[in-house]
């Protein structure tokens, strides 16, 4: 009886909360102008909870569903009703995801990354990546150039930073242990050659979600811009990326070493113990899903001709997908130019420049997937049905990347409608000195990515904030690219070295390390050039430096530091 009471007292609360939320409604103001005013400082909320939560919770998927569940409730709070503000905040939430899924270009975009999951997985289940880096470490001669080489094949799997890890790890390892390499500084090289190098990448699992970023960006403040021509822009400005890469030949070429990682060398070299004595038991030598057929003959030609395709495939999709939309829209400079001289330069950077990146990605990625298949089984090393299970399973790892993905277009979408950029354009533009923006933006993403362990979450909370507010301080430009790409290389920090990040832990199964000596080791490293990026980097740029001067002049600086502070590996015992 007592339970009826209640149900019937519930369900009339919600009646008159419903009343009053209709008639509250009517004053609701959909503009980012007006929303801005009314809300003020609370319009800073949705980033603010989803940042403060991930450093609570260590989840960006529960920080980002908050942080956008928190700016529905705030669209919605327009009088006292808040129950019924949650009520609807909670269906708008699924709004804004369904709307973020429906886009063709987000959609283009995870079907994109699914799809390069699902060819990675084939090739390697053929012996194709296995192969080649067997044919690479066969130059393997000593510690410098087993080192080199396996920073070579870091570089050399681009396309995606799970199979960087799971790859080259399993394959380096009897390579770098032979030579008395610690297992500490193979994970190292690993995992600053994955995400690093997959976030420079201009064909890879990152490059649609980082468009998609800087297209929405600019879409804020009413600019329709190139935005893969923008990514082109920020490449030299991807300061710690070029820098970790740099810094990881440097210490293998010169076999210097400090910190932990000059304990771990020493080790190495001295005892033949590549591993330390801490080292967990329960270390996972491989990931058998990654390990090729058993019996298969190794060919380097199952890995070539795949993404081969791939690189083809997505370079000549670039330009026919480009060519179809100049030629359907109504720029005439843009189509005198590819019917003029169609394989000029100016020509392919309007194609380009013009060209849907998620569909065509998507469209070589699922050509190459085809073109693995086939050799598979002409090949007989699966047969059809096996070549999809392998396919579909390998899409299983990059479903989270989905999830994470739809919340952070969600949040984006959710910053935009209360006007938090705008409000935080008037807020700072006057306070934050000009020159120090895009350091204080890669010094925020720096701590915020490590912190969650993920770079996806940290480009969609700084994103639609970062092109607004740097845009309202400077009319130049490059200022807005170099703060954008301090965006996009402050979030590779967290994912590179962040002990939470899927990224760390791959890199040190893959290369049988244990999680924490590999956290250890590297952050020292990680943190040394980060600070190296903001001081011989972000403050130079931010002066006005050159970006052609400053590149050239801190790749001699960092090769100095790295034989001054570093010590060397191999020393001769006293007597």
């Amino acid at each position: 009886m007592k339970i009826k009471k209640r149900t019937i007292l519930l369900m009339t609360v919600m009646f008159i909360c419903m009343l009053s939320t209709v008639v509250l409604a009517a004053d609701v103001s959909e503009t980012a102008d007006m929303n801005s005013i009314r809300l003020g400082v609370l319009t800073l909320l949705p980033p603010v909870v989803a940042i403060v939560l991930a450093f609570i919770t260590k989840n960006v998927v529960i920080s980002l569903f908050l942080g956008v569940l928190v700016g529905c409730f705030l669209l919605n709070l327009n009088g006292v009703n808040i129950f019924m503000a949650l009520f609807y905040s909670f269906l708008d939430l699924v709004k804004y995801v369904l709307n973020s899924l429906a886009n063709p270009w987000n959609a283009g975009i995870i079907l994109q990354c699914l799809t390069i999951g699902g060819l990675i997985a084939l090739i390697t289940k053929m012996g194709g990546t296995k192969a080649v880096a067997k044919a690479l470490a066969k130059r393997a001669k000593g510690p410098i150039s087993a080192q080199v080489i396996t920073w070579f094949l870091g570089l050399l799997v681009f396309f995606d930073d799970y199979a960087n890890s799971l790859i080259v790890g399993p394959i380096m390892k009897p390579v770098t242990d032979s030579m008395k390499v610690s297992r500490e500084k193979l994970s190292f090289i690993i995992d600053a050659t994955a995400a690093p190098i997959a976030g420079l990448a201009l064909i890879s699992t990152w490059i649609g979600y980082e468009l998609s970023l800087i297209k929405d960006g600019y879409l804020a403040i009413g600019q329709e811009v190139d935005a893969f021509g923008m990514f082109i822009s920020t490449i030299p400005y991807r300061f710690y990326n070029i820098f970790i890469l740099l810094f990881t030949l440097f210490t293998a070429i010169f076999l210097r070493e400090f910190g932990p990682m000059l304990k771990a060398e020493r080790r190495a070299r001295t005892t033949g113990k590549v591993m330390s004595d801490t080292a967990s038991p329960m270390l996972v030598e491989n990931a058998d899903e990654m390990e090729p057929k058993e019996g298969i003959k190794l060919s380097i030609w199952n890995a070539i001709i795949p993404i081969g395709t791939l690189i083809v495939g997505a370079f000549a999709g670039f330009y026919y997908n480009g060519y179809i939309t100049i030629m359907a829209g109504g720029d005439v400079v843009a189509q005198s130019i590819v019917t003029s001289s169609p394989l000029s330069i100016r020509a392919i950077q309007s194609a380009f420049g013009n060209a849907d990146a998620s569909i065509v990605i998507f469209q070589a990625a699922l050509l190459a997937s085809m073109v693995a298949i086939l050799m598979g089984i002409f090949k007989k090393i699966f047969k059809i049905g096996e070549a999809i299970d392998i396919w579909v399973g390998g899409m299983k790892s990059l479903i989270i990347t989905g999830v994470i993905l739809l919340l952070a277009w969600s949040l984006s979408s959710v910053i935009k409608e209360l006007g938090t950029a705008k409000y935080l354009v008037s807020l700072l533009s006057d306070t934050i000195p000009q020159f120090l923006l895009p350091t204080i933006i890669f010094l925020l993403g720096s701590i915020i990515s490590f912190a969650t362990g993920t770079a996806y979450g940290t480009m969609g909370i700084l994103m639609p904030l970062t092109i607004p507010l740097a845009s309202s301080m400077s009319s130049d430009p490059k200022f807005v690219i170099m703060s954008i790409g301090a965006v996009l290389t402050g979030a590779i920090f967290g994912d590179h070295c962040s002990p939470i990040s899927d990224t760390t832990i791959l890199s040190s199964m893959g290369s049988g390390c244990d999680h924490l000596d590999h956290t250890k080791t590297q952050i020292w490293y990680a943190m040394f050039v980060a600070m190296f990026a903001v001081i011989f980097g972000y403050i130079p740029v931010g002066l006005n430096v050159p970006v052609y001067i400053v590149l050239p002049v801190d790749v001699i600086i960092l090769g100095v530091l790295v034989y001054l502070i570093g010590k060397p590996v191999e020393v001769k015992e006293s007597k």
